[in-house]
C-alpha cells in the first residue's frame, strides 16, 4: 500500500465506521474532505477513501500547494455524533491531516467538526463555501478547452454554478441531475435523464457528480469532443484514458479542474493569504491545463 497511515474506528457517540486515509505528507500536511455515504459494505468506503486520498495528493501537486492528499469517508448514513467522532479522530492525527466538505457534508458542518479539532477547512466563519471557488476554477478550465454547447451531469453547489454561468454566458448547455426536481431551476437549459446525459452532442461534457463514470462501456457512447469538469475520479482506470485518446477526446484531468475550492479555502484559512489573491490562484488553473495539454 502506497498509503503513509490508514486509520479505521467506529464512533464512540455514533457507532459509524470512520475511515482517514492519509496518502501522503511529503510537501506538507495532507487535505482532504470528508464523505458521509452509504456502501454496500465497509471495505468499499475503505476502497473510496483509498482512491480519493491519492487524488488529493495529486491536486496538491497539480496547484502548487505545499499539502498531500487525505480524506475522511463515514460509511453509512449521518447519525448524531458523528461529526464530534470525525473531528475527534481528526485531532488525533496532530496536525498531519486536515478536513473539509465533501459529498454528504457542507460548510457547516465544519463549524462543527471545528469544536473538536482545528484541523479542518472551508467553515463558514472563516473562508465560506468553497463551491463558487471550485466553479471558478472549473470555468477557467472550459475557457481554455473551449466550445459552445455543454452538458452539465451534476446539478449540486458546483455543477449549479458552473451550469448558471454557463447559461449566463450564452452558451447552449444541457443538464442532468438524478433529481429531477433541478430541471425546474434551469429553464434556458435542455435536460437530458442520467442514463443518457453521456450521449449528449456537445462540445464538453462536465461532470459534476461523483467518479468512475468513464469506462471502456461508456467511452463509445461519447459524442462530445472534449470532457472537463470538477467529479473526483472520472477514469475507472488509467487504461480508459488511452479509449479516449483513441477516439480524440481531450480529457482535463480532474484533480486539475476540480482544485479551485481547496486552493480558496487553505490560502485563506491555512495560509492568511487574501480572498482576491487567492482567488488568482484559483483563476491560474486555466494556466496549469494548458501547459498540461500543450505537452499532449
Amino acid at each position: 500500500m502506497e498509503h503513509e497511515r490508514v486509520v479505521i474506528r467506529r464512533g464512540v457517540r455514533s457507532g459509524a465506521v470512520i475511515i482517514i486515509a492519509i496518502h501522503s505528507t511529503a510537501r506538507g500536511p495532507a487535505l482532504g474532505g470528508c464523505r458521509i455515504k452509504r456502501y454496500p459494505d465497509w471495505r468499499d468506503g475503505l476502497e473510496d477513501a483509498l482512491r480519493l486520498s491519492a487524488a488529493m495528493t495529486a491536486k496538491c501537486a497539480a496547484a502548487g500547494l505545499a499539502h498531500g492528499g487525505g480524506k475522511t469517508v463515514v460509511v453509512g448514513e449521518r447519525g448524531a455524533g458523528v461529526l464530534h467522532d470525525v473531528g475527534d479522530l481528526v485531532e488525533e492525527l496532530g496536525g498531519a491531516y486536515a478536513t473539509g466538505p465533501d459529498v454528504g457534508t457542507g460548510p457547516d458542518d465544519m463549524e462543527e467538526i471545528a469544536t473538536r479539532t482545528t484541523h479542518v477547512f472551508c467553515r463558514p466563519s472563516a473562508s465560506g463555501d468553497s463551491s463558487p471557488a471550485t466553479a471558478a476554477g472549473v470555468l477557467a478550465a472550459l475557457r481554455v478547452i473551449g466550445g459552445t454547447s455543454f452538458a452539465v451531469m451534476g446539478l449540486g453547489h458546483v455543477g449549479a454554478l458552473v451550469a448558471g454561468r454557463l447559461l449566463d454566458a450564452g452558451h447552449r448547455v444541457v443538464v442532468s441531475d438524478v433529481d429531477e426536481s433541478k430541471r425546474a431551476l434551469f429553464p434556458a437549459a435542455e435536460w437530458l435523464a442520467p442514463e443518457r446525459v453521456l450521449e449528449a452532442d456537445v462540445d464538453v461534457l462536465v461532470p459534476a457528480a461523483l467518479g468512475g463514470i468513464l469506462t471502456p462501456a461508456s467511452v463509445p457512447r461519447l459524442r462530445c469532443r472534449a470532457v472537463a469538469g470538477p467529479a473526483n475520479n472520472q477514469l475507472d482506470g488509467p487504461e480508459t484514458a488511452e479509449l479516449l485518446r483513441a477516439r480524440g477526446i481531450v480529457w482535463a484531468p480532474d484533480h486539475v479542474v476540480s482544485a479551485g475550492g481547496v486552493i480558496y479555502a487553505t490560502e485563506v484559512e491555512l495560509h492568511g493569504s487574501a480572498p482576491a489573491a487567492a482567488m488568482a490562484r484559483v483563476e491560474a488553473i486555466g494556466d496549469t491545463l494548458r501547459r498540461l495539454l500543450d505537452r499532449g
